[in-house]
């Protein structure tokens, strides 16, 4: 390509060659040098104009970039709504966890002053002040919220569902503390049965086997052959395997607070004074020594040194008067009960 270049009438003219890869070169650096110069003109004079409201140049580029607008707009508000919708079933669900975190507390044993004193804490002073509503005519009518809430609307029920679930997750724990103390309480409490099967004579008044004169019976007897393992009725601490009078070879646990059994007339002890047994541990062997008419366990449950009728601990195990009634039912006439 050939460029004839004159000045004047005398003037020599003057001719340049450009080869098409020159000329390419060329067009490629004008074109980039007219878009870096609209960028330009378009971040730094018609954004600025749009921004600060200059009479006509932000009426042009509203013109030119309404659409735009209207588009983002658009995906915003989509956005939102499906936010929108999502904290919705958040609140939905917090809500159904508070009423069973409601009824999990009654189960627990939780008073209503400790649930209130964890309100109080947690929604703090200034969001349990009651909210103001102006005096006037009278007004009414269901509460219908916006359906288009705001992103900052958004970020405070964010926020609000965060002190709940932080809340909520308070009072489970304080229920699964209440819950844990409740079962290491029950693991200390006599509740299970220290030999399977029904009960010979239960606690009360009864006609001795030896004497045939009216008497208490202190415990409850469950028949059993020579040799049958003797459960702990709960966890504790033993306090003597030894001898003792009438009782024969018998077991002592302490489980606290005044609380201890006795299993009586053993063949044989399995642990010593001293050891820590768990709820269900053998702890004896079912015999007929001291003053026993056969083999048998006789158990009691003393509180501060009195028994007490041990079929009110043993909630959890079969059923004591059923057992009682299969025992009586199933023993001959005219046959002696097993004694102490």
């Amino acid at each position: 390509m050939d460029i004839l270049i004159t000045h004047g009438n005398l003037a020599r003219t003057r001719s340049l060659q450009v080869r098409p890869l020159q000329l390419w070169l060329i067009g490629g650096f004008l074109l980039l040098l007219m878009l870096l110069l609209s960028g330009t003109i378009y971040h730094f004079i018609f954004l600025k104009a749009a921004r600060e409201g200059w009479p006509v140049v932000s009426q042009i580029v509203r013109l030119v970039v309404r659409d735009e607008f209207q588009q983002r707009d658009r995906y915003m508000r989509e956005n939102l709504d499906a936010m929108a919708q999502k904290v919705g079933e958040m609140q939905a669900k917090l809500i159904k966890l508070e009423a069973v975190g409601a009824r999990v507390s009654g189960l627990a044993g939780l008073k209503a002053e400790e649930l209130r004193a964890l309100d109080a804490a947690a929604v703090g002073p200034a969001a349990s002040a009651p909210v103001r509503v102006p005096a006037g005519p009278g007004r009414g009518g269901p509460y219908v919220p916006v359906q288009s809430p705001s992103l900052e609307q958004l970020h405070e029920a964010l926020a609000q569902m965060d002190e709940q679930a932080d809340h909520g997750s308070d009072v489970f724990t304080l229920v699964e503390s209440r819950l844990l103390e409740k079962r290491l309480e029950m693991m200390m409490v006599p509740s299970i049965a220290p030999v399977a099967g029904p009960v010979g004579s239960s606690f009360g008044f009864r006609v001795d086997p030896f004497n045939g004169r009216a008497a208490l019976h202190t415990g409850l007897d469950f028949p059993a052959e020579t040799g049958t393992p003797i459960r702990a009725a709960a966890g504790g601490v033993v306090r003597s395997a030894a001898m003792d009078g009438a009782y024969g070879l018998s077991v002592e646990v302490d489980h606290g607070n005044g609380l201890v059994t006795r299993y009586a007339h053993s063949s044989k002890t399995l642990v010593k004074p001293g050891d820590v047994v768990r709820r269900g541990q053998n702890i004896a062997l079912v015999g007929s020594t001291g003053r026993s008419t056969g083999p048998h366990l006789h158990f009691e449950v003393l509180l501060g040194g009195v028994p007490q009728n041990p079929a009110r601990f043993l909630a959890r195990g079969e059923s004591l008067e059923a057992g009682a009634a299969t025992a009586a039912a199933t023993r001959p006439r005219g046959k002696a009960r097993r004694a102490r």
